[in-house]
């Protein structure tokens, strides 16, 4: 089965996936294939370049073709991207990682789209 997680509640990132998920995908005992994951408010900021977790994540979601997209709106408040919202670059953040809208997401996913889509 492949999932996509959507992070929209506080610390989604650090803890459900730096602390959970991204271990399990490490050592290959996720269970289900990720596809995609999309950071809303706060939770961008684990994508900072320099941040430990979203280091790993980059890497593993390089290894296993996982969508790494931030919310553009909340990137560009953050200051990890730049720009305008439908029109934002990402700015200091780890490898493999784009920004966009709910829009940019379908189309990204389109290839290889998710099962379930997970809300964390």
């Amino acid at each position: 089965m492949k999932v996509a997680y959507v992070l929209n509640m506080p610390n989604a990132a650090n803890y459900k996936v730096g602390e959970m998920i991204l271990p399990q995908l490490e050592e290959g005992r996720h269970g289900v294939e990720v596809v995609g994951i999309f950071f809303f408010d706060d939770n961008c900021l684990m994508l900072q370049k320099g941040n430990p977790k979203g280091e790993r994540l980059s890497k593993i979601a390089a290894e296993k073709n996982i969508l790494l997209m931030m919310c553009d709106q909340c990137a560009i408040q953050r200051g990890v991207a730049t720009g305008e919202a439908g029109n934002a670059k990402v700015a200091d953040v780890v490898d493999n990682v784009s920004v966009g809208c709910f829009p940019d997401l379908y189309t990204a996913l389109s290839g290889n789209m998710p099962d379930q889509v997970i809300s964390l």
